[in-house]
């Protein structure tokens, strides 16, 4: 017992180290107990390597020209923790645009991420940096950070407000933590692509994150024997989708406002619903009743569109789908970053009880 006592604080300090040194912190709820890790680490999936032509020299290391050396590149970056008590399947998460797995893993007023609340769910988490992001910024495509100030443009299109007199002024009801210490920490959280040259995306490589988010998922079944499902949000659902066409270890999808769904006579229509996936997808507030001078209100319309379109189709082929959106279901004021809000955890639990009618362990 002492033992195993032992190894039980280890893993939590360990991972409060983790939390340390991967640049993020977040406190749990009053009352809440520690969080037990069995074990954690962090790993690489897929990507590729480069090899230039030539012959590497060692007595002239530094020559400029790269001649007969390797890049490790267009790779994945998961951190994982597989919780003391898992009781669930595994899940992994991809971030969305101008984002990092930090977004999983705390809230900008500094209170327990998805990936606390869902390790206390019973699954283990896997929590990628897609290729050209964050940890795993080596690429095989030059691009172009840009230094352009856009911190507003993407607070309009996330739908948490209007900025007016250099503040946020947030929706009426909104769920957004929105002292200034807590913006701050959000605006914070943006991250560049190594691999774009656009800075509105239009560059994304969706087949590179696909073929990398798929390699991990294959990973998560080498480790654990078990299928995962995969969380996706905005920009990263799209990847999501086509992931299914390189593993066959997906048993969910949960797609967070989805920059779109495939059309019904797409390839990654049929390749989820040949392999029998459920499917859900979440949307949050400000979309029927946003403000009509911001372009963002028509277009996340139009987006949900399609995915009221893919569940239709989608289950009239006998597949399983269902498009959630939260002020329909009682749960109102959430913007784009739904697991940041200061309800994130009812939202969690909503998808939780989906889990354990559609994907149970």
């Amino acid at each position: 017992m002492r033992n195993k006592k032992v190894l039980r604080l280890a893993a939590i300090l360990a991972a409060g180290t983790m939390m340390l040194t991967s640049g993020y912190t977040s406190y749990a709820a009053e009352g809440e107990e520690p969080i037990a890790i069995a074990d954690q680490g962090i790993f690489s999936a897929g990507g590729i390597t480069l090899t230039s032509e030539g012959t590497f020299d060692p007595s002239n290391q530094w020559e400029e020209t790269g001649a007969g050396q390797t890049a490790h590149v267009d790779h994945a970056n998961v951190l994982y923790q597989i919780p003391e008590e898992e009781t669930g399947l595994p899940m992994v998460f991809l971030h969305g645009y101008g984002q990092s797995r930090m977004g999983w893993m705390t809230t900008p007023d500094g209170r327990e991420g998805w990936s606390d609340i869902f390790l206390r769910n019973g699954h283990s988490v896997f929590l990628i940096d897609q290729p050209r992001r964050g940890e795993a910024g080596a690429t095989s495509v030059s691009g172009e950070i840009s230094t352009k100030t856009l911190d507003q443009r993407w607070y309009t299109q996330f739908r948490i407000g209007r900025w007016e007199n250099g503040q946020s002024v947030v929706n009426e009801g909104s769920q957004f933590p929105n002292d200034p210490e807590s913006v701050d920490q959000f605006f914070r959280q943006m991250t560049p692509d190594t691999g774009m040259r656009s800075d509105m995306g239009s560059d994304f490589d969706n087949e590179v994150v696909a073929r990398a988010v798929a390699a991990t998922i294959d990973e998560v079944y080498e480790r654990t024997g078990k299928n995962s499902i995969l969380v996706t949000h905005s920009q990263g659902g799209g990847p999501g989708w086509t992931a299914a066409q390189y593993t066959d270890h997906i048993a969910a999808i949960v797609a967070i406002e989805p920059g779109g769904a495939p059309s019904a006579d797409s390839l990654d229509f049929h390749t989820v619903l040949s392999k029998n996936i459920p499917v859900t997808m979440y949307f949050g507030d400000y979309i029927d009743n946003g403000d009509p001078t911001i372009p963002a209100t028509g277009m996340w319309q139009m987006m949900r569109r399609a995915c009221y379109d893919f569940e239709a189709a989608y289950n009239a082929l006998g597949g399983n789908c269902t498009v959630v959106d939260l002020p329909q279901e009682g749960i109102t004021g959430n913007d784009h970053f739904m697991f940041q809000d200061l309800n994130n955890d009812v939202i969690a639990q909503h998808i939780e009880n989906w889990i354990q009618e559609n994907a149970a362990l």
